[in-house]
C-alpha cells in the first residue's frame, strides 16, 4: 500500500464522519476532499483496505 494511500485513509478516519467499513462513503469523502488516488485505489484493493482497517498493517 503506498503511502499516500494509507495518509488519505487515515485523514477520512480522523474526521469520524463515517464507519470506515462503508466503503461507498469514504470514496464519497475522499472524492469531496480530492483524495482522487484513493477513490481509485479502493476500486482495485478492498481486500487490502479491510485487512489495514482491521490490523492496522498495510
Amino acid at each position: 500500500m503506498p503511502d499516500i494511500i494509507r495518509e488519505q485513509i487515515r485523514a477520512i478516519r480522523d474526521t469520524g464522519l463515517t464507519n470506515m467499513f462503508d466503503i461507498s462513503m469514504v470514496q464519497r469523502l475522499a472524492y469531496e476532499r480530492e483524495f482522487y488516488a484513493l477513490v481509485c485505489w479502493l476500486e482495485e484493493h478492498r481486500k487490502e483496505y479491510v485487512h489495514f482497517i482491521l490490523t492496522g498493517e498495510a
